[in-house]
């Protein structure tokens, strides 16, 4: 009775144990909020993990100061640190006494803060009994992985690590994480991989195709490991038979690795083949196994899928899987955000735009887009400013339904205010990872254009009212006589538009600019986009462009309106892109003469010159340069196109 008494007992004890055990666990599980406390380092500077919200990653690193194995981890991380400063962020905690972390600080060499604490934070994050324990934190202090253990566990920290920092596109630093991890066993295929993949995303092709090579000679998860990342070369080689090849392979030796399936849909879908496409990231989604790096592209891809379908919904609920699943996934969130934009959700698109530039504070399309949205929040504010737009809309609407011709002009020579109006770019090719390539590019050259003075951009906003009045899509923009129409009743002298073509290594850009009256091409270029090239750099090369091509074929003419003295006022001001320094021939135009029953004119002369001394809406103030006779009003002028274009 009395043995049964004991083993009940003992029974329920261990039962209490396990349960306990499996709460601590339970507790600290990725996607959780991380544990928030605040230490004094030991000269008495405050770090409080509140602080870090918006850091993108944060390690915390529990040791023991007297422990080997604790400090395996604690100086690789501090080794990486040192080469790379700024760009790895570890609190290193530790319960030793003050006095004994006084000591092993001088002598350690540590460039991260050490942190001792009592039981508070080690209480929190249960690293009393096993050290080292690590907690990586990613954006908005949300755990993503937590290790305990030295050997093996380290390695796979640095691995995790590795890997997490691929996510977040710092291939530098996942390269940096990954070569010290191989170094020390060469047999570590994970961290091969994100070596792999970290060279495919620099666009290193021929380093990343040697790197699976290697991997894929190693055991069987090494032949699945490789040849996973040589069809991903192979595609961005657009080798798709070798890719392809590559896929099959892998669908036969591991059946549940989803990856392959992205590769598949990726070569299908620039096939035009879009229903096989559609079929292969179906079957991507409902695989099980993939990398961290990997898991939420599947996601991502079948959402823009969709949403090139117009399935915005079921795009939208795709994305916020594929963030939830990667928060370093850049392209998924902004890809999230502009789904809420197509819904009218613009708060809910800021919050995911900032929250991408939590991640990366450089990415040119989070910038662009999160800007937008804050412009679209303070109009809907703006009552005053939307009754004026809907009646705008109303009236453009009406006036492209009826295309009525505005009255002829009774001066033909002044210049009007140079409008452009730019309408989407067509998008070809393969699927891009990144939803609205097309809204980033026009709404740059919209800033950059509008604030030079000389060209004035459609609002965009205005822009897409309209579209959306007319029920007016990218295939019926881009038919040329829509186009044109369509500039015609915004008023617009000229049109950029062209396309987008999506290749397996770059985007080909292909740009014009349309005359509306003419349907002249006063400027075709074509930009290629490759994964090294600045997007910014490029689009402020193309807003110079544009910018020349308005000077050299349009420039600004008009009259002397008031001579006094030895200048005068013209009838051209900032409206039109006066600017202060512009300078004018006064012309006069040249003889005519009949011949053959036709009239022949020879090229106007130059009878003086002035220059822009001060600048008015719609006059400007000149001073004489030079006259070969005494200038009077009415004499016609034109810019000095060679002296203006030093853009």
């Amino acid at each position: 009775m009395r043995d049964t008494f004991r083993r009940c007992c003992l029974v329920m004890v261990l039962a209490l144990f396990l349960s306990s055990a499996a709460t601590v666990h339970a507790q600290l599980t990725s996607g959780q909020a991380a544990p928030v406390f605040a230490l004094k380092d030991i000269n008495g500077k405050l770090f409080d993990l509140a602080g870090v919200k918006q850091q993108p990653l944060t390690i915390l690193y529990f040791f023991d100061i007297t422990s080997r194995p604790s400090q395996e981890g604690l100086f690789s991380l501090n080794q990486l640190a040192k080469q790379h400063r700024g760009e790895l962020v570890v609190w290193a905690v530790t319960p030793s006494s003050k006095e004994k972390v006084a000591q092993f600080a001088s002598s350690a060499g540590l460039v991260f803060p050490i942190l001792p604490s009592a039981a508070q934070a080690t209480g929190l994050y249960h690293a009393q009994k096993v050290l080292p324990t690590v907690c990586i934190i990613g954006p908005g202090l949300r755990i993503l992985d937590y290790f305990q253990g030295g050997g093996k566990a380290t390695e796979a920290m640095l691995v995790r690590l590795a890997e997490r920092e691929l996510q977040g596109r710092r291939t530098r630093l996942a390269k940096a994480i990954g070569t010290e991890v191989v170094k020390k066993n060469p047999r570590s295929l994970k961290a091969k991989a994100v070596l792999g993949y970290a060279a495919l995303r620099d666009a290193d092709t021929r380093k990343a195709e040697e790197v699976f090579r290697d991997i894929s000679k190693h055991d069987a998860e090494g032949e699945v490991l490789g040849k996973e990342g040589l069809a991903a070369v192979y595609k961005k080689q657009n080798q798709t038979g070798k890719a392809l090849q590559m896929v099959r392979d892998v669908e036969k030796m591991a059946p549940e690795r989803s990856y392959v399936h992205v590769i598949k849909g990726d070569i299908l879908y620039a096939q035009n083949k879009k229903a096989e496409a559609e079929s292969a990231y179906r079957m991507a989604v409902d695989k099980k196994i993939a990398e961290p790096y990997q898991d939420a592209v599947r996601y991502n891809q079948l959402g823009r899928f969709y949403a090139k379908s117009n399935k915005h919904k079921e795009a939208q609920k795709l994305y916020e899987k594929a963030v939830s699943i990667d928060p370093y996934y850049v392209e998924g969130t902004t890809n999230k955000g502009l789904s809420y934009e197509k819904e009218g959700k613009w708060d809910q698109a800021l919050k995911a735009y900032q929250q991408a530039l939590v991640v990366d504070k450089n990415d040119l399309y989070a910038g662009i887009l999160a800007k937008r949205a804050q412009e679209m929040l303070a109009l809907q504010k703006d009552t005053e400013r939307k009754k004026r737009m809907d009646l705008l809309i109303k009236d453009l609407v009406a006036r492209f339904k009826s295309q009525k011709d505005d009255k002829p002009a009774v001066d033909n020579w002044t210049s009007r205010p140079m409008i452009l109006t730019f309408v989407d770019f067509e998008e070809k090719g393969g699927l891009s990872e990144r939803e609205g390539f097309s809204t980033i590019i026009t709404s740059e050259l919209t800033s950059d254009l509008n604030s030079s003075g000389r060209v004035k951009v459609v609002e965009r906003l205005l822009m897409e009212r309209l579209l959306e009045e007319l029920n007016l899509g990218s295939s019926e923009l881009a038919n040329p006589e829509t186009s044109l129409k369509l500039g015609k009743v915004l008023a617009a002298k000229l049109i950029g538009t062209g396309s987008l073509y999506q290749l397996p290594q770059e985007t080909v850009f292909s740009f014009r600019l349309i005359d509306t009256e003419s349907s002249e091409i006063p400027l075709l270029t074509t930009k290629q986009l490759g994964p090294n090239v600045s997007l910014d750099k490029e689009l402020y090369s193309l807003n110079r462009e544009i910018l020349k091509t308005v000077i050299a074929k349009y420039p600004l003419r008009g009259f002397l309106v008031k001579v006094t003295g030895d200048g005068a006022m013209i009838n051209l001001g900032s409206r039109q892109g006066v600017v202060s320094g512009t300078r004018f021939d006064v012309v006069e135009e040249g003889e005519t003469m009949e011949y053959k029953g036709k009239t022949l004119r020879s090229s106007p002369k130059t009878i003086g010159q002035v220059e822009v001394v001060r600048v008015d809406l719609d006059l400007a103030h000149v001073k004489f340069i030079q006259q070969q006779r005494p200038l009077k009003a009415d004499d016609k002028i034109q810019e000095r196109v060679h002296e203006t274009a030093t853009l």
